[in-house]
């Protein structure tokens, strides 16, 4: 049993395998792991960030460790906020681009559009930091620290804050993560184009309404196999610049407070050398809130000591300044937190020299580029879940078109954390800009074609505001009756919002067809009208197990894993992973070379389109596994009617690995179970499977 009490006999099995496959693997890790800016570029601002230390007094250094952080003139530091915000735009700053909430985001499956999005929204943010310097404006929302993605799991379908994720599956935000933090950070050798922020470290993911005095109970299994790999590849693979310490105590110690999770895992085992964080108010949650520490000067010092460095409220300043002025405090307990501060300005070139975005302007914001780049996302964003037939809608053979619901709201459309784009178009819009003249659109059952837009918005479902059920609003559900009755001869298309499950039986049953739209932006309502028209293909996969009810989820307070997920036996309405094209594809001649795997990937249908290859790994069946099988490579791939393409996979040592009981890595010996497919192995058709034998490993 490699991942319980005999898992020693598989940590004592020879390396001689193991370093060609760690070999084989280097060359695919190599170009994640060039640090941007370079070595020497970090050196020179950790001299500049030492010198200037230095000169400083300690109440002055209590100023710099604090979130709002005032200017010392005399040194040349200017005033610095640290709280902006960017999780699918640059938000709550005015005029931005607003791209697909990030689990929309996570749903196209599409590493390299996650990329361009997030280099869209740092252009955005360098624009509108050039825009306000000139105006001497240099507060909240208007600076280049970003505090996003996150990417705790989405481990229960309850939690408000699951939109602002990735979704559930720890490889698919690792990697979809790691995308927004490069586009965010640039790849300048000199400059940082702003600070990326991973957060909530660690093991965030509700109930919220508690999360100021909530204590997660939750293994050192649990966490490294699936709560910590996202944060720990983000650091070591995407070298993110910061990591925001969670508001929650973790078995026990508060995490901003946490020695072993700030100090022995990120600083020391992973080598993270960045800035941490807290989330607004979580220092004062450690005396107030979970009252692990009364005294608000300890619980100060205990945070800074535990390894944060900067403080996102007052109390620094509240508890430290005083002491720090006497000099009861000394200054060199403020040193490594301010070092590391100063130097991350400084790699923004907050101390001066020319910057490659010191130009940008107005033009750069929500600029036609970028707009065409919402419309992009949007579109691959879209999961359709059901089609009877009905879609595409071939526009010229219908007379008219009925829209209810939503069809009119802005709100479904951005989510939670959002900008002001300057044009943010409904589905009754989009329909209107896609048909023109041609075809009636109406607003009360009568049409050809029912487009019925329900689900959630940001009242239901946001930040401390978790969810008791899953069922969908009963005036939705009954009016979605009245339609199907009223018209039987006409088809109806359900279009969903939301960002985590809700009940879609009933929606099943009185639909034709149905797409979940979650919160697409600001050009949702183009996607899905030209979605629903047969201009764009769908191709958006579930990134979370897609629940109908709340039997078996379990306690939303218990962290344990096993029976949530897809991987850990989850039993849900639709299955991680799946989505419906307008075309098909199969699988063929799957192969595996050492660490390389490949696929013959076909387009059977008669229409061009996308297709989200899924690679699943599943360990020996003796070793103990508790994972049913796990995602462990993608690749969105377009393929006209008809062509064929070879699709190629590096795996890692590390992705084969089970953990034992203290969260350290194993590999067992036997034969790995490989997938290729569509979906999960087991849930979707066409699934082919390989085979590759490994001898056992100590990682």
């Amino acid at each position: 049993m490699c991942g319980g009490v005999g898992a020693s006999n598989c940590f004592d099995k020879g390396k001689r395998i193991m370093k060609k496959l760690f070999c084989a693997a280097a060359a695919l890790a190599a170009m994640y792991l060039q640090a941007t800016p370079s070595h020497s570029r970090r050196e020179e601002c950790a001299v500049k960030a030492r010198e200037l230390f230095a000169a400083l007094t300690a109440e002055e250094c209590v100023g710099l460790l604090s979130m709002d952080s005032p200017a010392v003139e005399r040194l040349g530091i200017p005033k610095f906020h640290w709280w902006s915000e960017s999780l699918h735009g640059y938000a709550r700053s005015g005029l931005c681009t607003v791209f697909p909430q990030a689990i929309a985001m996570a749903a196209t499956f599409d590493e390299e559009l996650e990329w361009r999005v997030a280099d869209a929204i740092s252009t955005e943010a360098r624009a509108k930091r050039n825009l306000y310097a000139a105006r001497g404006l240099r507060g909240m929302y208007q600076c280049l620290s970003l505090w996003d993605p996150n990417i705790n799991m989405l481990r229960d379908p309850r939690w408000g804050r699951a939109q602002e994720t990735f979704g559930e599956d720890p490889y698919l935000a690792s990697v979809m993560g790691g995308a927004f933090v490069r586009g965010i950070q640039g790849d300048d050798a000199e400059f940082l184009k702003a600070i990326a922020c991973i957060k909530h470290f660690a093991v965030h993911s509700g109930p919220e309404a508690k999360r100021h005095v909530f204590d997660v109970k939750a293994t050192k299994r649990d966490m490294a196999e699936y709560y910590l790999p996202a944060f720990k590849a983000i650091v070591q693979d995407a070298q993110v610049e910061s990591v925001m310490g969670a508001y929650t105590r973790l078995n026990g110690t508060p995490c901003c407070a946490n020695a072993w999770l700030l100090n022995d895992l990120l600083r020391g085992e992973w080598g993270f050398e960045g800035l941490v964080v807290s989330d607004v108010g979580a220092v004062r949650d450690i005396y107030a809130g979970h009252k692990f520490i009364t005294n608000g000067v300890e619980a100060c010092l205990a945070a800074m000591d535990a390894g944060l460095d900067l403080c996102s409220e007052s109390a620094y300043r509240r508890h430290l300044a005083k002491g720090a002025k006497a000099g009861s405090i000394p200054k060199e307990r403020f040193a490594r937190p301010v070092e590391r501060i100063l130097a991350a300005r400084a790699l923004l070139g907050d101390f001066g020299g020319a910057t490659p975005w010191d130009a940008l302007g107005a033009e750069s914001v929500n600029s036609p580029g970028h707009v065409a780049l919402a419309l992009e996302a949007a579109e691959k964003s879209i999961v359709l879940v059901k089609n009877e037939g009905m879609l595409p809608v071939d526009a010229a053979k219908i007379g008219s078109i009925t829209l209810w619901g939503k069809s009119n709201e802005t709100g479904v459309m951005l989510g939670n954390y959002s900008g002001f784009p300057a044009d943010c178009t409904t589905v009754a819009e989009g329909f209107l800009r896609e048909l023109g003249a041609a075809v009636k659109i109406n607003d009360e059952p009568g049409g050809d074609i029912v487009v019925a837009c329900i689900g959630m918005d940001t009242s239901v479902e946001d930040e401390e505001r978790d969810r008791e059920t899953l069922a969908m609003d009963a005036r939705e559900i009954e009016k979605l009756r009245k339609a199907r009755k009223k018209s039987p001869g006409a088809k109806i298309v359900s279009v969903v919002f939301g960002g985590s499950s809700q009940d879609l039986r009933e929606v099943f049953e009185l639909s034709d067809a149905v797409m979940l739209a979650m919160y697409p932006g600001e050009q949702g309502g183009r996607a899905i009208a030209r979605t629903i028209l047969g201009r764009a293909n769908p191709a958006g996969r579930l990134p979370f197990s897609y629940f109908a009810t709340l039997d078996g989820v379990g306690d939303m307070e218990d962290y344990r894993v096993e029976g949530r997920t897809y991987r850990y036996g989850a039993k849900p309405f639709l299955p991680f992973g799946f989505g419906l094209s307008y075309t098909t594809f199969a699988y063929a001649n799957l192969a595996t070379d050492g660490m390389k795997v490949s696929v013959d990937v076909t387009n059977t249908g008669a229409v061009d389109g996308d297709e989200v290859v899924q690679l699943y790994v599943r360990s020996p069946e003796a070793c103990g596994d508790r994972r049913r099988h796990h995602l462990e490579g993608f690749k969105r791939i377009h393929l006209a009617a008809g062509e064929k393409k070879r699709v190629e996979f590096i795996l890692k040592p590390e992705q084969f690995a089970q953990y034992d009981m203290e969260g350290k890595q194993a590999i067992a010996e036997g034969e790995y179970g490989i997938f290729a497919g569509g979906g999960q192995p087991g849930e979707a058709e066409g699934v082919v499977s390989a085979a590759i034998h490994l001898e056992g490993e100590a990682i």
